[in-house]
C-alpha cells in the first residue's frame, strides 16, 4: 500500500486546509502543515470542514520550512506549481510519496520549485488563469497517485447503481 503525504507550505484559508484534511483522513494520507499559517488551528471553518474526521488523521506540524526541509528535504518532493514544466499525470509515483502545495495567493516560493525542478509538476488548465483551488489540488493529485496504485486499501462502497434514464 502507497504511503502519501501531503505537505502545506504556509496555508492560509482554513476551510481549504480543513478540505484537503478530509481528504486525508478518507484516504489515509498523512498531512504535514508548515507555519506560519493565515488561521489559527482551533479556527471554526477550519475543523467545520474536517470536524468529524479530524480525530482520524495523521497530522504533523512544523514550526517553519527550515524544520520540514531539515527533516524530509532529502526525499523526492514533487512540488505542485502553475510553474512546473511537465504534468502531474506524466509521473510514476513511487511507493512513498510526498506531494508538496504553497500557499493560496502566491504558490510555493520559486527558490523550492527550483530546488525540486526535477520532480516539480503541474496540473493542466487554460491558460490566463491563475490556478485551481487548492483543496481541488490536493484532491486531484492524491487520487492520481491512488488510481496508479490500483487504489489499494481502499474500499468501493456498494456495487454500482443503474439508473433508468
Amino acid at each position: 500500500m502507497q504511503k502519501i503525504n501531503i505537505v502545506l507550505y504556509q496555508p492560509e484559508i482554513p476551510q481549504n486546509t480543513g478540505n484537503i484534511a478530509r481528504t486525508c483522513a478518507a484516504t489515509g494520507a498523512a498531512l504535514h502543515l508548515i507555519r506560519p499559517f493565515g488561521f489559527v488551528i482551533d479556527d471554526r471553518h477550519l475543523k467545520r470542514a474536517g470536524l468529524d474526521y479530524w480525530d482520524k488523521l495523521d497530522i504533523t506540524y512544523y514550526e517553519n520550512a527550515d524544520e520540514f526541509f531539515e527533516k524530509h528535504g532529502d526525499r523526492p518532493l514533487y512540488c505542485f506549481s502553475t510553474k512546473a514544466p511537465r504534468s502531474y499525470a506524466a509521473v510514476s509515483y513511487p511507493e512513498e510519496v510526498w506531494l508538496v502545495f504553497g500557499p493560496e495567493s502566491r504558490g510555493l516560493p520559486e527558490e523550492i520549485i527550483r530546488r525540486y525542478g526535477e520532480t516539480a509538476v503541474r496540473i493542466p488548465m487554460r491558460p490566463h488563469l491563475r490556478s485551481l483551488n487548492l483543496s481541488n489540488s490536493v484532491a486531484v493529485a492524491v487520487y492520481e497517485v491512488l488510481r496508479q496504485g490500483d487504489f489499494a486499501g481502499l474500499c468501493d462502497i456498494g456495487e454500482p447503481t443503474t439508473f433508468a434514464w
